[in-house]
This record gives structure tokens, sequence and C-alpha cells, in this order.
């Protein structure tokens, strides 16, 4: 389940990456409702992948501290499920924060509301942000994923 997880962030990544693409080559002409589609495609695909990484280490946790109240398993998973999601929240919470700024301000230049470069810099801020992300819930993922194969294999399942 976790690398389909993080599958759907990099792939939301390339959509990203490929709306920049459009926007740059382009800019306000004819490409500009596909740059628009393509981006609003891409922000909900990031904020989805960042929300399902997030439920599904909340959801493990949960599973672990259970498996522990009700069998003899050690305490301390408790609190490596904890550090699991404190090592990915702060960083998951700024890329989807981010993007979303990226989007909405995004139609601020469109209007011409908002300078140009607003919404570039927050591109690219959005942009390292996600994979800085990507790489931290990677490295959870990694660490819960041996956590509950360990559980499961003392629990028998």
């Amino acid at each position: 389940m976790d690398r389909a997880l993080l599958t759907v962030g990099w792939l939301a990544t390339l959509t990203y990456l490929a709306t920049g693409a459009v926007g740059y080559l382009y800019g306000g002409s004819e490409g500009g409702d596909l740059h628009v589609l393509l981006a609003l495609v891409a922000s909900l695909l990031l904020l989805f992948s960042h929300s399902w990484i997030m439920f599904y280490l909340i959801g493990t946790g949960k599973a672990i501290k259970e498996a522990v109240a009700e069998h003899d398993l050690p305490v301390e998973w408790i609190e490596l499920t904890k550090r699991f999601k404190n090592e990915c929240y702060p960083s998951m919470m700024l890329a989807m924060g981010l993007v979303m700024a990226t989007f909405i301000l995004g139609g601020g230049v469109e209007r011409r509301v908002l300078p140009g470069w607003v919404h570039h810099a927050l591109v690219y801020l959005a942009l390292a942000a996600q994979i800085y992300s990507l790489r931290r819930e990677h490295q959870a993922l990694a660490g819960n994923r041996e956590l509950m194969d360990e559980a499961n294999r003392r629990l028998g399942g």
C-alpha cells in the first residue's frame, strides 16, 4: 500500500512538472486552459497523495498501538510510529500549503492582480517542498512497513 501511495505522489509531481512546462511554453496564449486544467489535476493529486499518506500513517499507528496493548509486543513501537509521523508531517504540510498557494495565486497572476514572479517563485518552492516531502515520506513509510511486517511475523500473520 505504501508503494502505491508514493507512486501517486511521484505521478502527481510529474503532472506538476508538465503543468509548469505548459505554462512556460504557452504562457497566456492558447495553452492557458490546458495549464489551468493540468494545475488543477496536479494540485489535487498532490493534496490527495499527502493526505492519503498522512491517514495511512495514522491508521497503521493505531493498529500498532492496539497490537501492543493486546499482545506482548514492545511498547517502544508506539513511539516509533509517532516518530514516523513526526518525521514527515511538517514537510508534507508545507508541500500541501505551497501547492495550494501556487494554484490559488496563479489565478491572481492570470487576472493581472499579482506579478508573475510571485507565481513562478511559488512553483519552484512548491516543487522543492514536494520532492523533499516525498523523500521524507519514503523513509517514514519504509520504516513503518518494516514495523508492520515485524508485528505480523510476531503475531503469526
